[in-house]
């Protein structure tokens, strides 16, 4: 029999959080989340996702042992604002037994049904910054942080359920010693002479902070067309702006500004964390903090996080700047592999910028969608 608990409080919001830690226990691919960062996500006090939207996250018991969990969530931004009535799924993990996977949903439908929303969509999280995708190719290369990893019946439970594809996400690689510079670098001095444009790079994390609340306006108003996108609150942007930054390497975030100092473009590089995270396994201390930290400083693989481009730059070859920045930091440290994280099949201004970096597609994900 199988048996579904909410998960609220904290011994169970944390026995949600160590799940896949026993699941994935010493696979090869998946990468471990840091335990206190997940908790925190999931805290309705310090994430302010919770200002728009509300979740509740729940456990499956099969024999007095934990065999699934799964988030429902509902976006009330996305609903009353863009009038899409759609209850999400996220946090999901499960043993390969579609009758767990049923039980949970299940949960996901009520919540829907409730607040008579119309379909549901899922895995994804709050916003477009949280982890989107069940992945459906690409079970033998190692994940990323910002990225979840699942068994190859992930896909096939939701499926068999009657699940259908809602949205396409890719992953490419491409290697640092493939890229010719030549494809940039003249083009970078005509466009940046033409528009009045100048780069701001940066080597102390304190002189980006000021840029931030700037960079999510651009975000937001360079992501506003694509299919699900909510826009970062004031609140968020706080709130990303202490959670993720110390994380990046001052030298591995970018910003283009026209010659009055708006913002026209923006770029955040992570440097390689999938194998301090292994290391860490959920634990900053003992040791967690220093596998970070030495990957932070050392990693020879960095991770295309996030790029925006104001809409009136798009198609104007501003990314030429942010390219040749990035080629000479990437030479300086000794760059070997770039990894670019999910875009959406449907987001071909992204797609564009890489035609010249023969980056091989190695990962595939997609979110599924069923009618309530």
């Amino acid at each position: 029999m199988i048996q579904i608990i909410e998960a609220n409080s904290k011994k169970l919001l944390t026995d949600y959080v160590k799940f896949p830690f026993s699941l994935y226990k010493n696979h090869p691919y998946w990468v471990p989340p840091l335990i206190s960062d997940e908790l925190e996500t999931f805290n309705k006090e310090e994430n302010p996702a919770f200002d728009n939207a509300e979740a509740y996250f729940y456990l499956a018991y099969k024999e007095n042992k934990i065999v699934g969990r799964i988030a429902a969530i509902i976006n009330w931004e996305e609903v009353n604002n863009q009038q899409k009535r759609k209850v999400r799924f996220g946090w999901w993990d499960v043993i390969d037994d579609i009758e767990v996977t049923k039980a949970l949903l299940e949960k996901v439908y009520e919540l829907g049904r409730k607040n008579n929303l119309e379909y549901v969509e899922g895995p994804m999280g709050f916003s477009n910054l949280d982890k989107v995708g069940v992945l459906t190719e690409g079970f033998d290369r190692l994940g990323s942080m910002i990225t979840w990893y699942n068994y190859p019946y992930y896909k096939d439970h939701l499926e068999q359920l009657g699940y259908v594809r809602e949205k396409e996400y890719f992953e490419s690689v491409f290697s640092f010693s493939n890229v010719n510079p030549d494809t940039f670098m003249k083009a970078s001095e005509l466009i940046q002479k033409r528009y009045e444009l100048k780069a701001l790079t940066f080597t102390n994390t304190k002189d980006i902070l000021p840029y931030v609340d700037k960079m999510f306006d651009l975000f937001n108003s360079s992501y506003e067309k694509l299919a699900s996108f909510v826009a970062v609150s004031e609140r968020q942007k706080e709130y990303f702006k202490k959670k993720y930054i110390p994380f990046v390497n001052p030298e591995y975030i970018l910003f283009i500004v026209d010659k009055n100092d708006k913002m026209v473009a923006f770029s955040i590089v992570m440097p390689g964390f999938s194998e301090a995270l292994q290391k860490a396994n959920g634990r900053l201390f003992p040791f967690g903090f220093y596998h970070l930290l030495k990957a932070k400083k050392h990693s020879k693989e960095v991770l295309f996080y996030l790029i925006g481009i104001d809409p009136e730059y798009q198609n104007k070859g501003v990314t030429a700047l942010v390219f040749r920045e990035y080629y000479r930091v990437f030479k300086e440290k000794g760059i070997t592999q770039c990894n670019r994280t999910p875009e959406l099949e449907e987001n071909n201004a992204i797609h564009n910028l890489w035609k010249n970096f023969n980056s091989v597609v190695d990962r595939k994900r997609r979110t599924y969608r069923i009618d309530l």
